[in-house]
């Protein structure tokens, strides 16, 4: 009896750690980053030529630590959105043609809301985009959840594992 054949490409995952970030155009790609609490993930698309990038952001502001910041930009809000849109560029990604989704900034680790972390890596968040005329195409943000977020290179959609919820829930879809 002959063995079967496989028809199709292999889907494979990259894991974005915290504090990290990944950039392609491997269409047989997806991206993944977990337990998004007060941290913050940005995924960027660009549907014509099918780049995108994922960020596991942990703080807003580089100023706590310059030499850090400098050797490790995703782990700050202000120079890890910077460094994304660099390597997507490097990829032909186009300023305008990006979808941007956005999960976390949850208050999983300090219910008193007295360091608001995830709300502090919102706002910078806003503001960097804001800054550059961009905005958010889908967001799943705030809470007391963590999230697990997924982007697919060769479709652009976005999926959340939300913690407590069985379904996936869809975030961005082209």
């Amino acid at each position: 009896m002959a063995s079967p054949s496989l028809a199709g490409f292999f889907e494979q995952k990259v894991v974005v750690g915290i504090a990290d970030m990944a950039v392609s155009n491997n269409q047989t790609l997806t991206l993944a980053t977990y337990s998004l609490g007060s941290c913050i993930g940005v995924s960027i698309y660009d549907p014509v030529v099918k780049v995108g990038g994922l960020l596991h952001v942990m703080l807003p502001e580089s100023k706590i630590d310059i030499d850090k910041a400098q050797r490790q930009p995703a782990m700050f809000m202000d120079t890890g959105i910077p460094a994304l849109f660099r390597a997507a560029y490097q990829l032909k990604a186009e300023k305008y043609r990006v979808q941007i989704c956005v999960a976390g900034g949850a208050q999983v680790m300090d219910a008193s809301g007295f360091f608001s972390i995830g709300k502090r890596n919102y706002e910078m968040l806003k503001s960097i985009l804001n800054e550059h005329s961009l905005k958010i195409s889908a967001e799943q943000v705030g809470g007391m959840v963590s999230r697990s977020m997924y982007l697919n290179l060769a479709t652009g959609e976005v999926k959340l594992k939300v913690s407590g919820q069985a379904e996936d829930v869809v975030l961005c879809k082209n």
